[in-house]
C-alpha cells in the first residue's frame, strides 16, 4: 500500500532545508567539561535458550572475527616518531589538489599563509581522530547493547567479539592522540545527538541499523580515505587494522537485518527509512568541523563557507557514503515506500553509489589482517 509521503524535513531534523548552515551551526554541545555523559537505554536483556547456530552468514563471521583478532599493543609500532607538523606539510603537498583551485580573495581566509594552513592541518587531525575515537567508544557501547537485546544466539556469538574489537579501537585512537598528536577535541554536538538516539531506542534492530550500518558504514569509507591520504606509517598500519574489523562489523549488521527487514510492515519499514535519512544527515553535518574554526578563532560561517565552495568538495563530502547507500540497498530500505529514502539520497548528493559492492560482501576483500599477521610471523 502506498505509505504517507509529507513527513517533512522539519519533522526528521529540525530544519526544513538540509544545507541551512545556521540551523546546523545552532546545534552545540553543552557539556563539553564533563566527564561522563548518561543516556537511558530502554531496551530488554533477552536470554535464549535455542543454542542452535542456524545462521550459515553469522557463523561463518563470527569464525572469521576469532581468528583476525589483533593487539593494539604489539602488533603496532608504537615506537614511530611522529612530528606532526612536518606530517601535515606532507599530506597537504600530496594531496593540494583539493584546494588548488580556489579562490581565497575576499574570505575570512584570504590573508592566511603556510602558517596558518599547517596550524589549520593539525588542528583537524587532532579533531578528527578525536570524532573517530568518541565514535568508537559509541560502538562499544552499542555492540554491549546488542549481545543483551538480540534474540539470536549467533548474533550474540559475534556481537560479544564485536565488543572486544571497538574497545581496542578506541584504546589505539586514544593512545595516538595522547602520544603523537596534539590535543583533543570534545565530541561533536551532531555526532553526540545520533548517538544518543541509537542508544535510547528500545527496539534493537535500530542499534543495528544506527551504529552497524550507518555510523561503522561511514566510518569505514572514513578511514579508508584518511588512510589513502595520509603519509604517516603508524597511523596508516592502524587504519587499516581497524578497517578490518569495521568491514566485518558492517557485514553483521546487514547480514542480520536482512533477515528481520524481510517480514516488517510497511510503515515500520518507512520509521526504518526516516532513521538511516536522519542518520546520514547528522552524520555529514558533524564533518563541518565547526569546533576546529572556533578554537583557530576564525568566524565560522565564513570559513564553512569557503571550504564548502572547494571544487572537490562535493565528491570527497559523498564518498563518505560509499558503504552506507549500496548496503541500504541490499536491506531493501532505498525502494520502500515508493522510493522515499532513494530520493532523500538523491537530495543529498550521493544516490550515484547504490550500485556499489555491499559490505555483506566486501568484507571477505578487506580482511586482510590475520593473513598478514601469519605471514610475517614466518
Amino acid at each position: 500500500m502506498a505509505i504517507d509521503q509529507t513527513t517533512s524535513h522539519h519533522e526528521l531534523i529540525g530544519r526544513d532545508d538540509v544545507n541551512d548552515i545556521d540551523a546546523i551551526l545552532a546545534i552545540t554541545n553543552t557539556d563539553v567539561d564533563e566527564a561522563a555523559h548518561a543516556v537511558r537505554a530502554e531496551g530488554d536483556a533477552i536470554f535464549t535458550w535455542d543454542y542452535e547456530q542456524s545462521r550459515t552468514a553469522l557463523h561463518r563471521l563470527y569464525e572469521k572475527a576469532k581468528t583476525s583478532q589483533w593487539n593494539g599493543t604489539t602488533d603496532l609500532p608504537w615506537d614511530t616518531e611522529v612530528d606532526q607538523e612536518a606530517v601535515v606539510a606532507a599530506n597537504q603537498a600530496q594531496n593540494n589538489f583539493l584546494y588548488e583551485n580556489m579562490d581565497m580573495t575576499g574570505t575570512v581566509l584570504e590573508h592566511w599563509g603556510d602558517k596558518e594552513w599547517i596550524e589549520f592541518g593539525v588542528q583537524s587531525q587532532n579533531w578528527t581522530l578525536s570524532q573517530f575515537m568518541h565514535g568508537e567508544q559509541g560502538a562499544l557501547i552499542c555492540t554491549a547493547q546488542i549481545v543483551e537485546t538480540v534474540p539470536w544466539i549467533d548474533a550474540k556469538y559475534y556481537a560479544s567479539t564485536q565488543v572486544m574489537d571497538e574497545a581496542r579501537h578506541v584504546e589505539v585512537f586514544s593512545r595516538y592522540l595522547d602520544t603523537k598528536l596534539s590535543g583533543h577535541y570534545p565530541i561533536n554536538a551532531h555526532l553526540k545527538m545520533l548517538l544518543d538516539d541509537i542508544i535510547s531506542d528500545s527496539r534493537w534492530d535500530m542499534t543495528y541499523l544506527g551504529m552497524q550500518v550507518m555510523v561503522e558504514g561511514l566510518a569505514l569509507a572514513a578511514f579508508g580515505f584518511m588512510h589513502q591520504m595520509s603519509t604517516e606509517p603508524l597511523l596508516k598500519q592502524l587504519l587499516r587494522y581497524v578497517m578490518s574489523d569495521e568491514a566485518r562489523h558492517v557485514a553483521f549488521g546487514v547480514l542480520s537485518l536482512q533477515e528481520y527487514y524481510a517480514q516488517l510492515s510497511a510503515p515500520e519499514i518507512r520509521e526504518r527509512q526516516e532513521f538511516a535519512f536522519e542518520a546520514a544527515v547528522r552524520m555529514r553535518d558533524r564533518f563541518l568541523q565547526q569546533e576546529v574554526w572556533e578554537r583557530m578563532g576564525v568566524d565560522v560561517k565564513g570559513a564553512i563557507k569557503v571550504m564548502m565552495s572547494a571544487p572537490d568538495r562535493p565528491i570527497f563530502q559523498s564518498m563518505l557514503f560509499s558503504k552506507i547507500v549500496p548496503n541500504c540497498k541490499k536491506l531493501g530500505l532505498l525502494d520502500a515506500a515508493d522510493g522515499w529514502l532513494r530520493e532523500k539520497f538523491t537530495e543529498l548528493g550521493v544516490i550515484q553509489f547504490e550500485d556499489a559492492m555491499d559490505t555483506g560482501e566486501e568484507y571477505e576483500t578487506l580482511d586482510e589482517v590475520a593473513k598478514d599477521r601469519a605471514a610475517a610471523a614466518v
